[in-house]
This record gives structure tokens, sequence and C-alpha cells, in this order.
């Protein structure tokens, strides 16, 4: 059963990171404008036989479907193109700078997990004021969007307290650990307070239902209840919102690496799209969206297994 489940959902996988392909090569392919004027600047009209020499160089003019085959082919054999803005490799480039995106995503994935399941829990076992005060605290969290946050951090943070730099990636996991704090936090915050809330419902529902008020009635110590029916049961919705906000931190991270000043393809997605760097956006575009769906699926196959109320049947 299980088997057949991870089989259709890595097929959908495949087929919507080819759906996503061609959306992402078609939207740019139909776009305003020339990117072969960036190989050329200056004041004057361009040559049209230079423009020409371009295209050709570029493949600019090839048919969609041709071009659409020759892109989806070098991606998959690792060859994303040649970058116009940059006079470099695509692929290059974005190896050049995934380090500091996955530290980012990963650092902040952490400060989601941790304290959201970690105050949802506490809410929803406690009760009264400190509930109260979880609840209060996560909404107004998650009110805030990613960019004010950023700014507030650098503020409060680096300008007045001068705790922590707010510029850059620092070298070593040391230097990183440091310079990508306050931009983590920055990306966490509204997915913390998101974690939380869920986690808040999801174990006050486990504490309500039948089994562990059998469980209690029988004598078991409140320590095991909570542990063995209560954390047990919740952990499939835990686990499934985690990752899908886990997931949405790659969109957040072009918006916290140009306001922090990380070098990382996050920014690089921001800065070629300006430029109109269509090789290097249409590379991005599809390693963010097949990443996304990749985490997705991988969360609700974990999900599936932890979690047997969850039909394999239904969910795929």
């Amino acid at each position: 059963m299980i088997g057949r489940f991870v089989a259709r959902r890595a097929t959908m996988l495949v087929v919507t990171a080819l759906v996503a392909s061609v959306a992402v090569y078609g939207a740019l392919f139909i776009a305003p404008g020339d990117p072969a004027t960036l190989l050329i600047g200056g004041g004057k009209p361009p040559s049209p036989r230079l423009l020409a020499e371009i295209h050709r160089q570029y493949h600019l003019d090839d048919p969609f479907l041709q071009g659409y085959w020759r892109w989806l082919s070098g991606m998959l054999h690792g060859d994303a193109g040649q970058s116009l803005t940059y006079k470099d490799s695509v692929t290059h480039l974005v190896t050049a700078r995934i380090g500091n995106t996955a530290f980012l995503v990963a650092y902040a994935a952490v400060l989601i997990i941790v304290p959201g399941v970690t105050l949802g829990t506490v809410a929803a076992l406690r009760g009264g004021f400190g509930d109260t005060l979880v609840t209060v605290v996560t909404t107004a969290l998650m009110a805030v969007p990613t960019f004010v946050m950023s700014v507030v951090l650098i503020w409060w943070l680096s300008v007045q307290w001068d705790w922590l730099p707010a510029y850059g990636a620092g070298d070593g996991f040391t230097g990183r650990l440091e310079h990508l704090t306050l931009p983590a936090l920055a990306l966490a915050t509204a997915w913390l307070a998101y974690v939380a809330q869920v986690t808040r419902s999801a174990v006050r529902a486990e504490l309500a239902s039948e089994h562990v008020e059998t469980a209690r009635a029988r004598g078991v110590p409140e320590r095991f209840v909570v542990r063995k029916h209560v954390l047990r049961n919740a952990a499939g919705p835990l686990f499934s919102v985690s990752g899908v906000a886990v997931a949405g931190l790659i969109a957040g991270c072009s918006i916290v690496e140009q306001a922090f000043g990380i070098n990382g393809i996050g920014a690089l997605l921001v800065q070629s799209a300006a430029k109109q760097d269509l090789a290097v956006v249409q590379a991005l575009a599809l390693i963010t969206v097949v990443v996304f769906v990749v985490v997705n699926t991988l969360v609700d196959v974990v999900t599936a297994a932890l979690d047997h109320r969850v039909s394999l049947e239904g969910a795929a």
C-alpha cells in the first residue's frame, strides 16, 4: 500500500515539474523586451546585425518547442545556459550562491519548528493566561510581513543595540551563524507563529479525544498520556504543517536576502529579473518550484507513514 502511494506521489511530482517547466519557459518566452540589448549598452541604437548575431548565439529566435527542448534537456544534464548579464554559466552562478541560501533556510527551519512546536504544546497543555498570551502574540506575528520584520530587526538588534550584524552572510560556520541570525529570524517569525497555532489546535484536539480520556480514567500517569497518546497522535499534523512552513521559506528568501545583502539565489533571482537575464530567471524559477514540490511530496509521504489514520488511497 505505502509503495503504491509513494509511486503515485513520485509520478505526480514528475508531472508537476514538467508542467511547471512549460509554464516557466512559456511565461518568459512571451515576456516583452529584448534580452539581447543587455549585451550592447550605450546610448546609440543597437546595430541590427549585432542584435541578429546575439540572437543566433544565444538561441533567442528559436521557435518555442525547439527552445524549450534545448533548455529542458540542458537543465536535465546540469547545463542551464549562459547568463547575459554576468557572462558566466548559470550553473556556476547558482552553485556559488546556493550554500548561503541553504544555510539560511535550514537555520530558519530550526527557528520555526523547535520554538513553534514547543510554544503550541505548552499553550495547549497549560491553558489559562499562557494559552491566551501565546495566541495573542502569534496572531500578531502572523500579520507582520517579512520585509517589515526585516526592517524592525535591523533597526532594533543591529542599529540600536549593535548585537548582530545586518549585512552579508559571513564566513565559516560561526560567521554564518552570526550574520544569518537576523535574516533567519525575519524569515521564520510569521511561520513560527503559524506552526505554534496549528500545534496548539492539534494538541488540544488530542487532549479532548476519547482514547486520552480512557487512558486517564485507567489511571495512566499524565506524562505518559501526553507523550504516548497526545504528542504521538499529533505528530502527523505537526510534521505536515512544519514541512509546509519549511517549503514556504523558499519563497521568502528573495525578500530577506535583498534586505540583508546576502549573496544567495533569492537575491540572484531578483537581480536577474530586474535585468531581464532570462536564462538565470528560468533556471531559478524552475529550481524553486521543483524544490517546493519535492519538499511537499516528502512531507505527504512521511505524514502518511506517521499517521495511520490518513487514507493512502484518498491522499494520493
